[in-house]
């Protein structure tokens, strides 16, 4: 009996050493992409294909990024604008609908949230051509609102549905002791609602950015001439144009991998108190 005992307790112990080795063999094969790309940006375009390949590059180069940042500062500079747009955006629209999802009785809540679930398995690519054609009849094509516009659309839906489940977790018994000291529905939102909901709101907001960032679709329908060209747009052009200097094109694509990289390292303690605190709600 002491021996069953024994082993039992060794595989109990044992088993989260396992699953710890697991997630670290599956992190290392998903990020391995990431870092080749950055290996291939710091390498020159002969030492990329020598033979036997190396992992670990043996001269470092920074002739790629300093070849390629000034052509692509103005993309990047485009990719910050829209992403921030969205975000602002998305939240002024995310916000007071979260919260009155969570907190106000209505009659055609759970249609609504069933719609915002509808929106986001939606396939965006079945929207471009209908957007485009709003956009056109708008004079939204090739400017920064129709692109900011057309991106928040992506966020909302997604942002709502995070907020409100983040908001469910807040007492609203805090708003009802703020209504007795005489504030308003509105100053208890922004006085007690805004400031616990902080974690919910950068989580959305990041992904708001993120979705704006990453997008390809809208910039590609949306945007009819180069003028505006989000990153990722240009990175799909330097593909076509410049697809041998393969070192370049790793460095455009890690320049517009560091601002959404550089986000989720500084908001990680806030995405995962803002994801943590609906999914235990719910």
């Amino acid at each position: 009996m002491q021996a069953q005992s024994v082993k039992r307790k060794r595989s109990v112990s044992l088993r989260p050493l396992l699953f710890l080795i697991l997630g670290l063999i599956i992190t290392v094969i998903m990020l391995f992409p990431v870092y080749w790309m950055i290996v291939n940006s710091l390498e020159t375009n002969q030492d990329i294909f020598k033979i036997p390949v190396s992992l670990i590059p043996t001269q470092i180069t920074f002739e790629a990024y300093t070849a390629t940042f000034a052509d692509q500062f103005p993309h990047l500079l485009t990719s910050l604008i829209v992403a921030l747009g969205a975000v602002v955006i998305s939240l002024a629209i995310a916000i007071p609908a979260a919260y009155a999802l969570a907190h106000f009785r209505l009659r055609f809540s759970n249609v609504l949230i069933f719609a915002l679930l509808l929106a986001q398995m939606i396939p965006a690519v079945t929207l471009a051509t209908p957007m485009f054609l709003i956009f056109n009849k708008l004079n939204l094509l090739n400017s920064y609102l129709g692109l900011i516009l057309a991106d928040s659309t992506y966020a909302v839906p997604f942002d709502v549905i995070i907020l409100a489940a983040y908001m469910q977790s807040l007492p609203y018994e805090l708003v009802e002791a703020a209504f007795i000291d005489g504030t308003g529905e509105w100053g208890a939102f922004l006085r007690i609602i805004l400031p616990l909901a902080l974690p919910g709101i950068v989580t959305a907001g990041l992904f708001a950015f993120l979705f704006a960032w990453g997008d390809f679709l809208y910039g590609l329908t949306i945007m009819t001439v180069n003028d505006i060209q989000p990153i990722s747009l240009s990175i799909y052009g330097y593909l076509g144009q410049f697809n041998s200097q393969w070192n370049n094109l790793m460095a455009v694509a890690t320049l517009g991998a560091i601002p959404a990289a550089i986000l989720l390292i500084v908001f990680q303690r806030y995405i995962t108190s803002g994801l943590s605190s609906g999914a235990l709600k719910g």
